[in-house]
């Protein structure tokens, strides 16, 4: 099929108008500043979208002064772990207290939360035991001095010749018999706490006193009371009349995951905070690691004993702990600001000789503490480093020239 003229023609012009259009464009893109580079006020950035430690971006006086760089330095860190617990009653320092001997409670002199000190009574009981040891002892005391009057006696019959050596000596044993079951008797009163003052009052008005007084074997604070008047006791027995703990230190127990197991060591040192103190640090030190993992929650135990002189802390608070597991190293850093995490996770810094020319670099983190970041790899101790401002550098390189 043959086009007519008319046909022919506008095919000719459509396909120049499209070579001229094409043309034009090339033009266009040849005469247009490529991205980054420099024109007076409008454009103040320069990068290259290639890999990340060639990019970069130029900033104008103006804007280099808003940013701040240092020389990358060393930093001390510490190597610790962290978790969380609860305080609990240091458990070694807990104490039952029960009475020796069985009988009925006439008195309890305390409650709970009442701090107190050694030796101070904490109840009193009727006791059947101490009653028997006191009447032996008067018994044994009327022996005693019915044998010293009888061998008394013989000695001066023997004197006078009214009286055989044998009678003399049969009077001697048996007062010596009488002595030793008289000081068995007091020891046994004694053990019941009776002093030697209250033995001798005893002796004196000959008037036995059935009350035994229970003291508390540490100074701490009360934490259970099961002790009423009436209430019977028995040695051993639960529930204990009273509990008394030593409160001038705490347990604070936590159980941590397994990956962190291996790093816990008796002695290593510990800091806890409580929410009831924000501002306080409590320290410490580990008392013992759990020798199983639970196979439930994959976690193990960890304890430690807590100073608290001041007696703040109570059983049952939730705590946070730091538990330093090596020591301090030191390692170069730069601080927080000067790190910038990108959108597929990367840590990245920007360096610069000049001030006016900021490379993006990769870097490696590790721990971050007090503002610092370690940095592991990508930077060395001679480079300087924007330490303030990394997040504008970084949002002007994606956002161009324009940006």
């Amino acid at each position: 099929m043959i086009a007519s003229p008319a046909l022919r023609a506008r095919i000719v012009v459509t396909i120049l108008a499209a070579i001229f259009a094409i043309a034009l464009s090339a033009r266009l893109m040849g005469l247009a500043p490529s991205v980054g580079t420099t024109t007076g006020q409008r454009n103040t950035s320069k990068l290259t979208a290639h890999p990340v430690d060639q990019q970069f971006v130029d900033l104008s006086e103006q804007q280099a002064n808003a940013v701040k760089t240092d020389r990358v330095e060393t930093h001390e860190f510490a190597v610790f772990k962290t978790a969380v617990g609860t305080i609990d009653f240091n458990e070694n320092m807990l104490v039952q207290v029960f009475s020796q001997y069985p009988g009925k409670i006439i008195k309890a002199f305390f409650n709970i939360g009442d701090d107190i000190r050694q030796g101070d009574i904490l109840f009193t009981i009727d006791s059947p035991d101490l009653l028997q040891a006191e009447s032996n002892l008067l018994a044994t005391a009327g022996v005693l001095e019915l044998q010293k009057r009888t061998l008394a006696r013989a000695t001066g019959l023997l004197k006078a010749g009214g009286s055989a050596q044998k009678d003399v000596d049969q009077a001697t044993s048996d007062q010596q018999t009488a002595e030793g079951n008289f000081k068995a008797a007091k020891d046994s009163v004694r053990i019941f706490g009776k002093s030697d003052q209250e033995i001798e009052q005893i002796l004196a008005v000959r008037k036995v006193d059935s009350t035994l007084v229970v003291p508390s074997p540490i100074g701490g604070r009360v934490v259970t009371r099961n002790a009423a008047p009436g209430f019977l006791t028995q040695p051993g027995s639960a529930p204990p009349p009273f509990s008394v703990s030593d409160i001038s230190t705490m347990w604070m127990i936590a159980n941590v995951i397994e990956t962190d197991a291996p790093a816990y060591r008796v002695n290593q040192p510990v800091e806890v905070r409580v929410t009831a103190y924000p501002d306080m640090v409590f320290k410490g030190h580990v008392t013992a690691v759990g020798s199983t993992i639970d196979p439930t929650t994959h976690r193990q135990l960890v304890r430690s004993e807590i100073e608290d002189p001041q007696h703040l802390l109570r059983s049952g608070m939730f705590a946070s702990f730091v538990i330093h597991v090596g020591e301090p190293v030191r390692s170069l850093a730069v601080p927080a600001n000067g790190i910038v995490r990108e959108g597929d996770g990367t840590m990245t810094a920007w360096v610069t000789t000049d001030g006016r020319r900021f490379f993006k670099r990769t870097v490696t983190v590790g721990l971050q503490q007090e503002g610092w970041s370690q940095i592991l790899g990508g930077l060395r101790a001679d480079e300087t480093v924007v330490t303030d401002g990394a997040v504008f550098l970084s949002n002007k390189l994606l956002t161009g020239p324009e940006g």
